[in-house]
């Protein structure tokens, strides 16, 4: 790459933090804004503050140290304003490729050894796929079939740490922040993006939310589709049955009901058909589906008369049973294929966590408190939204971005903490 493609790329993101800068707040914020920024787009084993510091100053690492953990774990800026001045700036880039689809509800999770950290304990943890010492935080993403930005993103603080003055006090958690369930913190974010009129037409859940039939519920009261993952034990009406009154939670006989995996198995050969929904890496990426109209047996039904939903199953050839499946509430008409399509549209969300995760260290702040923890994933959030605005520069085949900036120096022999150490 030529030096004038790399002052192209050093000036576009220059600008791109001015537009962070205004909304920061005191100008004093500016400079460790900017070179907190820098630190998180450019190559690193850690994005932890002490070796960003090396990065950005290093012939005065242990000042620039203390500049970056003030700024970032007690700077009394607002992450709302500054993920809201990144939509602004990248919303605009993504939809050049296509509209706005959907919104998706994920989370992410963070192990941790001790549990003195914000919202540390033994919960599952989705990075190990076990229970373990960890933190979850909630998001809600925008999405369209070529890109996504998380836009809201809230530690879930488990009951005993909501209802721990102490902790909450160690840990700068705010007064009116409460115990809320994942669902609860989902609903909330999927309310805030209807009050502010973000752009797109239906959420996605993987089934670890799609269960919740409240959360449904409050979704379609809201006015939005849904396309909802859910667990094979979920109850429906047996087909050519009338829907009884709902089960009550945690039961499995209720009359005239049956569980989705049992009326999966029931179904007739025909009813299955093998759809295309992706291009991947080497070929198309295609399983089998059946999809059927089916009556939700949920203590959560809105008064009135019941209406049916989408009832989408995959089981692939070389499964001994169906793998997944979902609740849509998207229209009657749809075809089938965007019906599978818009259901594997959450692949987006599991892209951006291996982004932010590899590329910008999402998950590498070390910091104990409530708005460090923030704090460092609202500025990951701003560099991976660059990285987004930025990908028309660099061909499929070229290097990564990061790579393309120039290089920073660091101390000789300087090894951030958490590093493997060298041979």
């Amino acid at each position: 790459m030529g030096v004038a493609g790399t002052r192209d790329i050093e000036s576009r993101f220059t600008r791109y933090v001015d537009g962070l800068v205004s909304v920061i707040g005191h100008a004093d914020r500016a400079g460790p804004l900017r070179d907190y920024c820098m630190a998180l787009v450019m190559p690193g084993e850690r994005k932890s503050v002490e070796p960003m510091a090396a990065i950005t100053a290093p012939g005065r690492t242990a000042a620039q140290h203390q500049s970056l953990l003030h700024f970032v774990g007690q700077g009394a800026w607002s992450d709302a304003e500054v993920l809201a001045k990144v939509r602004e700036m990248v919303l605009p880039r993504i939809e050049r490729y296509g509209p706005i689809e959907a919104w998706i509800i994920d989370d992410t999770s963070f192990p941790k050894q001790g549990r003195h950290s914000v919202g540390v304990a033994h919960q599952y943890c989705g990075q190990l796929g076990k229970q373990a010492n960890c933190q979850v935080a909630v998001s809600l993403s925008i999405a369209s079939h070529d890109a996504s930005l998380p836009v809201a993103y809230r530690l879930y603080l488990p009951k005993a740490w909501a209802e721990d003055d102490g902790q909450r006090s160690k840990a700068g958690v705010p007064e009116d922040v409460a115990f809320k369930t994942k669902p609860e913190i989902a609903l909330e974010q999927i309310r805030w993006a209807c009050e502010i009129g973000l752009p797109g037409g239906m959420v996605l859940l993987d089934a670890g939310y799609g269960h919740d039939s409240k959360l449904r519920a409050g979704i379609t009261e809201l006015g939005r589709a849904y396309v909802a993952g859910i667990q094979p034990q979920t109850l429906v009406c047996k087909p050519g049955t009338r829907l009884g009154r709902a089960p009550k939670k945690g039961r499995r006989d209720a009359p005239n009901t049956t569980s989705v995996k049992d009326l999966a198995l029931g179904l007739r050969a025909k009813t299955w058909r093998t759809i295309k929904w992706r291009e991947g890496t080497n070929e198309w990426l295609s399983s089998r589906f059946a999809r059927v109209r089916v009556h939700v047996a949920s203590s959560h039904q809105r008064p009135g008369k019941p209406t049916k939903e989408w009832l989408l199953i995959e089981w692939p050839e070389d499964e001994d049973a169906p793998t997944k499946y979902w609740l849509s509430t998207l229209p009657r008409n749809i075809t089938f294929r965007d019906l599978v399509d818009a259901a594997k549209l959450r692949w987006r969300i599991e892209r951006d966590y291996q982004e932010l995760k590899q590329e910008v260290g999402l998950g590498h702040f070390e910091g104990r408190g409530w708005r460090g923890f923030h704090h460092h994933a609202t500025l990951c959030i701003a560099a991976y939204g660059f990285l987004l605005s930025e990908r028309e520069t660099i061909p499929p085949s070229g290097p990564r971005f990061a790579a393309r900036l120039p290089q920073l120096g660091v101390p000789d022999g300087y090894r951030p903490r958490g590093a493997p150490i060298a041979a």
